[in-house]
């Protein structure tokens, strides 16, 4: 193994895998809004540990098209069921929900909707545009499902001119049909690879979550294939349970294996990456992109 990694042991967290409570103080104004304008934020439902933090820092990640996933995906908190019908007036109750906490950074993610023709991708253009309508100087990131590969789907998502689009792989190939069973490796590649060939200079990221039980290779591999098909920001962080009906933890990483990590996927060419312990995909996802565009990355979590 390789130095820096730590099996898991069953029901305890070393001590850098440890946040303090998601209540934060001043995370109060941020939940009463949401509640306000009937939004959902993936903070919340995947039970983030960074939440206190990102509310505390007013911001959040909306997630559109409800809280029930078509999905079962191992490592996921968000409730699987069939879902209620597309919300038309979610986009400007998310765009005034926005203005209101003065965002200039706009991440929006989504439950899968297999259910959906399209997946969703009217609904996250529709909700692109509301934000771009009250707040024309901020940019907007959209954090996809793989819509089954359609891309007709993905190019409406496109049309809407996102500043980021981001799929996240989260796992390595060995992994997805334990982890991921309704996604495909290839599939998920396939739908960066098109983000880059449909739209010219399109910004594209995607992350991955270490601890599942993929071995040091591996992760060398799921590397390199995302630059393969010319991702340009990559996020690295650790797996942790969310609940006992979860996958379990395989191992943890430590802090210095994560520098490791970031060391690595710079070596393979990646203009941006974010490692260490509590990153995410969406984690102070503006400076992330901000430090792709010549600006300093956050400090490490």
């Amino acid at each position: 193994m390789r130095a820096g990694f730590q099996e898991a042991a069953p029901g305890r967290l070393p001590s850098w895998a440890r946040k303090g409570s998601p209540l934060a103080l001043g995370a109060r104004e941020v939940r009463v809004l949401l509640r306000e304008e009937r939004l959902v934020t993936v903070c919340e439902e995947a039970r983030c540990p960074n939440l206190g933090d990102c509310f505390e820092r007013k911001t959040a990640t909306f997630m559109i098209l409800g809280d029930r996933c078509t999905r079962r995906c191992a490592y996921c908190s968000i409730s699987t069921a069939k879902p209620l019908p597309p919300d038309p007036g979610e986009p400007a109750r998310l765009a005034e929900a926005a203005a209101r906490l003065r965002l200039r950074y706009v991440v929006l993610t989504a439950v899968a909707r297999d259910d959906l023709g399209d997946g969703g991708a009217g609904h996250f253009a529709a909700t692109v545009a509301a934000v771009r309508a009250q707040l024309p100087e901020a940019e907007v990131e959209v954090l996809v499902p793989d819509f089954k590969g359609d891309l007709a789907a993905l190019q409406v998502v496109l049309d809407a001119e996102p500043d980021v689009f981001n799929h996240n792989l989260e796992t390595v190939p060995r992994l997805f049909p334990e982890v991921r069973p309704q996604g495909r490796y290839e599939r998920s590649l396939s739908l960066l690879a098109a983000a880059k060939r449909l739209r010219a200079n399109q910004t594209t990221k995607s992350g991955l979550m270490v601890g599942l039980g993929e071995t040091d290779p591996e992760i060398s591999g799921a590397l390199r294939d995302l630059r393969a098909v010319g991702v340009d920001m990559v996020t690295l962080g650790q797996y942790l349970r969310p609940t006992r009906e979860h996958a379990p933890v395989a191992r943890f990483v430590t802090p210095q294996a994560f520098r490791r990590l970031e060391d690595e996927a710079k070596s393979l060419g990646f203009p941006t990456v974010f490692s260490g312990v509590f990153v995410r995909s969406s984690f102070h996802a503006a400076e992330v992109y901000r430090n792709h565009q010549g600006a300093e990355i956050p400090p490490r979590p």
